[in-house]
C-alpha cells in the first residue's frame, strides 16, 4: 500500500514538478474494433518538444491503437458501465519511414495528470503532451513470427508512461500490447472523445482493493491474448504474433498485474515486475516453474527484508528461473519515461529531482535488463547480462536473499 501511494502522489509529482512547457499537439484513437491513432500537425513550437530516446534493436517501429470492451465482464469500479473498456496500443516491427509519426499522450491526457497533482496551474500540458516518439502509425510490419509482450502501467498513469521501453522492444523484434485499464489512470481518451478519469483512484482504499484490482487487470491481459490471438482478431498482422512465445512486464500495480496473469494464464511465459507491491499475485504454490524477474530501486524498500514485505513473498514463492535485481540511485519512476523527459525539460544541470540516475541512464538500464530476460526466455538467447554484476552497470545489484 505504501508504495502505491507513493507512486499514484509523490513519486509522479516529484518527476513532474519541474516541467515548463508551452504549447499543442493531440491525437485521438477512434472506434473499435480498432483503429491507429491520428496526429494532428505540431505548431512550430513542437521543435524543442522533448523526444524519447532511440530504439536500440535493428527495425523500424510501427503502432496500431485499439479499443477492446469485455462484454462478458462488468467493470470492477464502473458496473454500470458497458462491459470492461481497454485502449491497446500495438507496437511492432517495421518498415522504416512509413506512416506519420505517432503521437505520445493528448494535451488533455497531459493536463488531467497535472491537475490531478495541482500542478495545472504552473505548469501547461502542451509541451509534455508533444514529446516525439519513434513509432509510425500503421507502418507495414516486418515479416517472421515474432514473440509477444504485454505491457501494463502504474496505478493513476496511462499506457503512454512506458512508451519508451515498448518500442524498444519492438525495435528488437517483439510485438509489444500496451494497454489501458479503464478508469484506473488520471486520464485517458477512449473512442467518441470520451476522457475516462480515475474512478479506481478513489475506490481503492484496502489491501483487499488493490488484490482485487491486480487480478481485474490479470483478466483484462488475458482478454487482450484472446483477442489478439484469436480467429477474428482487430490487428490484421496478427499472424506476426508466436502464440508460444508469450511474456508479460509492468511497472508498479503493473509489474504485480504480470505475476498475476502468468498466475492465471499458462499462454504467459515469462514476466517481469517493475518496482511493483506485489499485492499477494504470486501463489503459494508458485508459477509453475515459469521464469520472473523483481527489478526494483537499491533501498528499504525493495532490498530484501524491506518495507514491501510482498517482494520477500514473492521471491520465496517463485519456482522456477528467478532474479532479484535493484538499481541504486533509482526512485520509483526510473522505470518509466519520466526521468527521460525530465532531463530534457529541466534546466540543465538540473538533476531528476528523487533520483540519483540521469533519465538516460535509468531507462539504458530498464531496458537492458527487461530485453535481455524476454531474449533469454522467450527466444532461448544466453544473456551474460543475468548472470551477475557486471561492470558496465554498477547501479545494478544482485541479490540472493
Amino acid at each position: 500500500m505504501t508504495r502505491l501511494r507513493r507512486a499514484a502522489s509523490a513519486a509522479a509529482l516529484a518527476c513532474l514538478l519541474p516541467l515548463t512547457a508551452t504549447v499543442t499537439a493531440a491525437s485521438a484513437a477512434t472506434e473499435a474494433p480498432g483503429t491507429p491513432a491520428t496526429v494532428t500537425a505540431a505548431p512550430p513550437e513542437a521543435s524543442t518538444a522533448p523526444r524519447l530516446p532511440d530504439p536500440t534493436g535493428p527495425y523500424a517501429v510501427g503502432r496500431s491503437t485499439f479499443h477492446l470492451v469485455d462484454h462478458g465482464r462488468k467493470d470492477l469500479w464502473v458496473p454500470e458501465a458497458d462491459g470492461r473498456e481497454l485502449m491497446v496500443d500495438i507496437t511492432y516491427p517495421a518498415r522504416p519511414g512509413v506512416g506519420p509519426t505517432a503521437p505520445y499522450a493528448t494535451t488533455e491526457e497531459a493536463r488531467l495528470l497535472l491537475k490531478n497533482r495541482e500542478l495545472d496551474k504552473v505548469i501547461p500540458a502542451v509541451r509534455f503532451s508533444a514529446t516525439r516518439t519513434h513509432s509510425r502509425v500503421d507502418a507495414p510490419p516486418v515479416g517472421g513470427r515474432h514473440p509477444l509482450v504485454v505491457l501494463s502501467p502504474g496505478f493513476s498513469v496511462a499506457r503512454y508512461t512506458i512508451t519508451a521501453l515498448a518500442e524498444d522492444l519492438a525495435s528488437r523484434g517483439y510485438v509489444v500490447a500496451s494497454i489501458d485499464h479503464a478508469y484506473e489512470s488520471v486520464g485517458t481518451l477512449f473512442p467518441g472523445g470520451r476522457m475516462l478519469t480515475c474512478v479506481a483512484c478513489e475506490k481503492a482504499r484496502t489491501e483487499k482493493d488493490f488484490h482485487a484490482a491486480v487480478a481485474n487487470r490479470a483478466k483484462d491481459a488475458s482478454f487482450v491474448l484472446d483477442r489478439l490471438t484469436g480467429a477474428r482478431s482487430p490487428w490484421k498482422h496478427a499472424d506476426l504474433i508466436d502464440r508460444q512465445r508469450v511474456g508479460a512486464a509492468g511497472h508498479s500495480l503493473g509489474g504485480a498485474t504480470a505475476a498475476a496473469v502468468m498466475a492465471a494464464d499458462p499462454r504467459v511465459r515469462a514476466g517481469v515486475n517493475m518496482d511493483g507491491s506485489f499485492q499477494g499475485a504470486v501463489p503459494p504454490g508458485g508459477l509453475g516453474g515459469r521464469p520472473f524477474m523483481m527489478l526494483g530501486t537499491d533501498d528499504g524498500i525493495h532490498r530484501p527484508g524491506g518495507e514491501d514485505k510482498s517482494w520477500d513473498e514473492a521471491w520465496r514463492r517463485l519456482d522456477g528461473w528467478k532474479r532479484w535485481l535493484t538499481v541504486a540511485g533509482a526512485d520509483h519512476f526510473s522505470f518509466s519515461d519520466f526521468p527521460f523527459l525530465g532531463d530534457q525539460l529541466l534546466p540543465p544541470g538540473t538533476p531528476y529531482p528523487g533520483s540519483g540516475l540521469s533519465g538516460r541512464r535509468s531507462l539504458d538500464i530498464t531496458r537492458s535488463y527487461v530485453a535481455a530476460f524476454f531474449d533469454r526466455h522467450l527466444r532461448g538467447i544466453p544473456q551474460p547480462l543475468l548472470a551477475g554484476p557486471t561492470r558496465a552497470n554498477p547501479e545494478v545489484r544482485f541479490n540472493r536473499p
